[in-house]
């Protein structure tokens, strides 16, 4: 494990940019940044797009490790270059930011109010390429509607089934069993899941770091004993769907907590933008999920 990058996620102000968007999502992406579907005419030209997104927030002026721990890469982003040079290679060392890669495999029907990740079949070979191209991290996310004991207790139990091989690569997790926003039994579902996850770290050797990625709770502060556990590196928050004013607005009476913004990150950004335009917005999205971040 890279001792720089654990001090700097240990440690570090700031958050976790999330640029994985799969290719589920990635239509949406591309509409609220102003390229519709017109734009490509198929998938291959649709990733292209994507990445083209994507290079162009990394390397912006305003994407700086002073502000930014670590960013999520989808696993075509890993495998493409940015200026020259790989990814999450340049991630690091261009920009001072740990470079995460996501791993799952989207997710299987609703079973008791929740999702299960589907299997990852080539798992073993994904850790080894992640690791190959300076990967210091994974994500893998599950999917919350309903406080349903069996279910929750499930996907915490998945989740940190995989996380175990996943830190046998020695590669660190981030565990996202994310809440629906809008589920009409949020707050008793993260009381189902608070005590799932606190059962899970306490099997955890001292050896054994996890960061967990978690939906902004209903009541502020509700997660410190997970920020306080010995076997958390990070905990951090997902917009999940809030406007970044609202997201910011939840995680800045979560103290601990960091942001982990995906499409909050990205409000505002356009493809038409001059890169003026561009660079100005992106910082302020920034300095304010930083400011929030950091409360």
């Amino acid at each position: 494990m890279n001792e720089q990058q654990f001090q700097k996620m240990k440690r570090g102000k700031g958050f976790i940019a999330a640029l994985d968007q799969s290719g589920g999502s990635t239509p949406k992406t591309l509409e609220l940044y102003g390229l519709a579907g017109t734009a490509y005419a198929n998938d291959a030209e649709m990733f292209d797009l994507i990445h083209q997104m994507r290079c162009r927030i990394i390397a912006s002026p305003a994407f700086d490790g002073d502000r930014i721990l670590g960013t999520i890469l989808f696993e075509m982003t890993m495998d493409r270059q940015i200026a020259g040079k790989g990814s999450a290679a340049y991630l690091w060392e261009n920009k001072n930011i740990v470079p995460f890669l996501k791993i799952d495999r989207g997710l299987s029907d609703e079973v008791d109010g929740v999702q299960l990740m589907n299997p990852i079949d080539d798992l073993d070979a994904l850790l080894g390429r992640a690791t190959h191209h300076g990967v210091y991290g994974t994500k893998m996310r599950s999917f919350v509607r309903l406080a349903h004991e069996s279910g929750v207790d499930a996907v915490i139990s998945q989740q940190f089934e995989i996380a175990r091989q996943i830190m046998d690569f020695d590669l660190v997790p981030i565990i996202e069993p994310e809440i629906d926003i809008h589920s009409p039994e949020k707050a008793a579902a993260e009381a189902l899941l608070k005590v799932a996850l606190l059962a899970e770290l306490d099997r955890l050797v001292t050896t054994q770091q996890v960061i967990l990625k978690l939906s902004l709770p209903e009541r502020g502060g509700y997660y410190a004993e997970l920020v306080a556990h010995p076997r958390v590196l990070r905990v951090a928050a997902l917009s999940g769907g809030y406007t970044r004013a609202e997201a910011d607005a939840r995680l800045s009476r979560n103290h601990g907590v960091i942001a982990s913004f995906s499409r909050a990150l990205t409000e505002g950004l356009t493809a038409q933008q001059s890169d003026a335009q561009f660079n100005a917005t992106l910082s302020c999205s920034i300095d304010q999920i930083y400011r929030a971040s950091t409360a």
